[in-house]
């Protein structure tokens, strides 16, 4: 029987520098040269198969770059994360160093960081060397690479080998039916759900879970454009039923 794991995965990173682009590219293999900015955190999902016996499912959490929608809510409990900069902004890799402090002082001590530099196609406006990267990622113990959402070359591999560090152990029954502060049930220390496990709970009974784009804005007054900016921006909801296929 094939295991199915679903890990949390939240992107990081200062405003303008992809993130959304590098989400979309990997869960719908699109690009959009006129994507507007992330409003809070925007929620998805893809899968990835590893092995014929080995699924892994990341919840993406897609994180505002701005500082007023910076919140711990959005990487607590996260099993992994990669924190994106702009290889033609040597300002966004100073910014993506800040996140990566803010993980390793607040986050789990186990969660898989990776380092990416976005929009390596446009090589001839390269700000941040491939060796200044790389290096600060193996000084600090993370993973490094570079892609370009805008051509796609880099993004698949970038998940993929965020999965094959992660570790494939599973949590018990009952901590998959456990409650948990994001909408991963019971996500343990460095472990991910099973999901061949997590469609009924303690006692038996059918355990169905929906999830939808989820924007949130705590302790912060969204002015009225923006608002109208999230009504139209995510008006398509993601949803997701444990136990059931996707759609």
């Amino acid at each position: 029987m094939s295991r199915q794991l679903q890990f949390k995965l939240v992107l990081l990173g200062e405003s303008a520098v992809g993130k959304s682009s590098l989400v979309l590219r990997f869960v719908k293999d699109q690009f959009d040269d006129y994507r507007e900015s992330t409003i809070g955190a925007a929620f998805l999902t893809q899968t990835i198969q590893l092995d014929d016996a080995t699924t892994v499912k990341f919840e993406i959490w897609d994180t505002a770059g701005q500082e007023r929608y910076k919140a711990p809510m959005y990487y607590r409990n996260a099993n992994c994360a990669v924190v994106v900069y702009d290889i033609t902004q040597s300002s966004s890799l100073d910014k993506a160093r800040t996140w990566v402090r803010e993980l390793q002082r607040q986050a789990d001590p186990s969660i898989v960081i990776l380092l990416c530099g976005n929009k390596s196609d446009l090589e001839p406006r390269r700000q941040v060397s491939k060796e200044e990267a790389q290096k600060y990622a193996e000084e600090e113990g993370l993973l490094w690479a570079e892609a370009s959402a805008k051509s796609g070359d880099g993004v698949h591999e970038i998940f993929t080998s965020i999965a094959k560090k992660l570790p494939l152990s599973t949590p018990n029954r009952g901590a998959a039916a456990a409650g948990s502060s994001g909408p991963t049930p019971g996500n343990q220390r460095g472990t991910g759900v099973d999901l061949n496990k997590a469609s009924t709970t303690t006692d038996g009974r059918p355990f169905v879970y929906k999830y939808t784009t989820i924007i949130y804005a705590p302790l912060l007054v969204v002015m009225a454009a923006d608002l109208k900016r999230v009504q139209s921006h995510y008006s398509e909801l993601v949803t997701i039923e444990c136990g059931k296929p996707d759609r």
